[in-house]
């Protein structure tokens, strides 16, 4: 019998065991399952307040993100509207020295004709000093012969004046002596 004590003992030792374990753990089962809920609850809680706050922070990141984009976006529109504002006077500056260098060129181009133009003028005023002087020259030579001939012209008419004079007196002479011959004969 001995070993039907043996059954039984350790079966009902191994239940009073369990009994005793099961009370202990089945009085403060239901604390430890609540404290484990509101444990979980509040990990829950705190990791939802985490990402709520988080969220929170992401959306206010955002939001300055979005604003700084906004300005940065404004700013670079001033300046692209500033840049091609510079980039059209510049190109308004440049046809502008376009066109006075197309002036300044057709000027150049005209007062070089109007250079030759007063050039060929001058040499040919020039042209006309020098016969000016040439002729100049010649009139003062030309008087001086000319006065040198009317001085000879004047002792010629002298002369003949005198030859005339002389002719006379001697047409008077002979004219005289040719009365004076007849009243003689």
């Amino acid at each position: 019998m001995k070993q039907n004590y043996a059954y039984i003992i350790a079966p009902v030792a191994g239940l009073v065991i369990f009994v005793g374990v099961y009370l202990k753990y089945s009085s403060g089962y239901e604390a430890r399952v609540e404290a484990s809920k509101q444990r979980d609850r509040a990990v829950l809680t705190a990791k939802l307040d985490k990402e709520a706050l988080d969220r929170k922070s992401a959306a206010d990141a955002a939001f300055v993100a979005q604003e700084k984009r906004k300005k940065d976006k404004a700013a670079k529109e001033a300046k692209d509207i500033e840049d091609h504002e510079l980039r059209e006077k510049a190109a308004q500056v440049r046809r502008k020295a376009e066109r006075d260098a197309e002036k300044l060129i057709t000027q150049v181009t005209r007062l070089k004709k109007e250079i030759e133009v007063e050039k060929k003028e001058i040499a040919k005023v020039q042209e006309d000093k020098k016969h000016s002087l040439d002729e100049s020259a010649f009139l003062r030579e030309y008087v001086k012969k000319a006065e040198g001939n009317s001085k000879n012209l004047l002792t010629i008419l002298d002369k003949i004046a005198a030859a005339d004079r002389r002719s006379e007196e001697i047409a008077r002479e002979t004219t005289r002596l040719a009365a004076e011959a007849a009243k003689k004969k």
